[in-house]
């Protein structure tokens, strides 16, 4: 094994935090990995990874390696796709984790030019609404909708959306209209999991405020409370890019309008020991 392999090795061993899990997400023996990491230690003179019987930890030196092998692995594979541009098409497996209603509705008219572009990239897609962890998981990229990241997220900007609450006229007609988002407490609201479980945020007088809310219908796809919202169960907030049909037929209006919900983040989220080709318009901007 070369040393641009052994960098790679080492850098899943530093992610996954696990010398038997990087083992078998190579197909390799354990004891395969042990020694390369020895070796790579050797070589170097320094220790990189404190083991003990139920962790690893890098040391301060293997912090500092990492970022090193960071660096320069992202240097090869661009320098190696760079020579994409002497006619050689680009290929391989991409497996991504992409929420279910934005991917259906956005991604796959995306996929259908890029694969006819891109004849020799395969894709494996996860369509879900769970956050997936790329790294252990195997995943090269998601696709993330949120008011923010984690801090340590590898990620592009490539979209943003906003949250529209909604109501059937009939709901409205029977319950009334609420005009201001204190009087959602009095409301039968329906919620998506697991992110408005606490309630729902809006711009009140310059502040950004949490505001309580509740229903008997809650779920983890907006698909199915937006139908709800439509056969006049409830008040739904859902994205624009999932509920304009909706309100351009009218079978749902929005309402407060005066107070909008923070805006939502559409980010590509990759998994940092991957290093994925880039090829022109599979992410570019996302208008929703």
């Amino acid at each position: 094994m070369d040393r641009l392999d052994t960098m790679r090795t080492y850098v899943r061993v530093a992610e996954l935090g696990s010398l038997a899990a990087v083992a078998r997400q190579m197909n390799v023996d354990r004891s395969l990995v042990t020694r390369q990491l020895a070796d790579l230690e050797a070589h170097l003179g320094v220790q990189l990874i404190a083991r003990s019987t139920r962790s690893l930890r890098l040391t301060s030196a293997g912090s500092a390696y990492l970022e090193s092998c960071r660096e320069i692995l992202v240097l090869v594979d661009a320098a190696e796709n760079g020579l994409g541009d002497d006619g050689r098409q680009p290929r391989g497996l991409i497996r991504l984790s992409v929420p279910l209603s934005f991917g259906l509705r956005h991604l796959s008219p995306l996929l259908t030019e890029f694969s006819a572009t891109y004849p020799e990239v395969l894709f494996e897609i996860d369509f879900t609404e769970r956050r997936v962890k790329l790294v252990e998981e195997g995943f090269d990229l998601a696709i993330r909708i949120a008011r923010r990241l984690e801090p340590l997220d590898v990620s592009r900007r490539i979209g943003s959306s906003r949250l529209t609450v909604l109501a059937s006229p009939d709901y409205l007609r029977r319950r009334g209209e609420p005009r201001h988002p204190g009087d959602l407490a009095a409301h039968e609201c329906l919620l998506y999991l697991p992110g408005q479980r606490g309630g729902w945020s809006f711009e009140v007088d310059g502040k950004t405020l949490l505001f309580p809310v509740s229903g008997r219908l809650r779920a983890n796809n907006g698909e199915v409370l937006l139908d709800a919202a439509v056969r006049g169960l409830g008040i739904v907030a859902q994205p624009t890019f999932l509920c304009a049909a909706a309100v351009q037929a009218g079978a749902v209006r929005p309402i407060l309008g005066d107070y909008p919900m923070p805006e939502l983040g559409i980010y590509a989220l990759l998994a940092s020991h991957r290093y994925v080709l880039t090829c022109p318009g599979i992410f570019g901007p996302v208008e929703t």
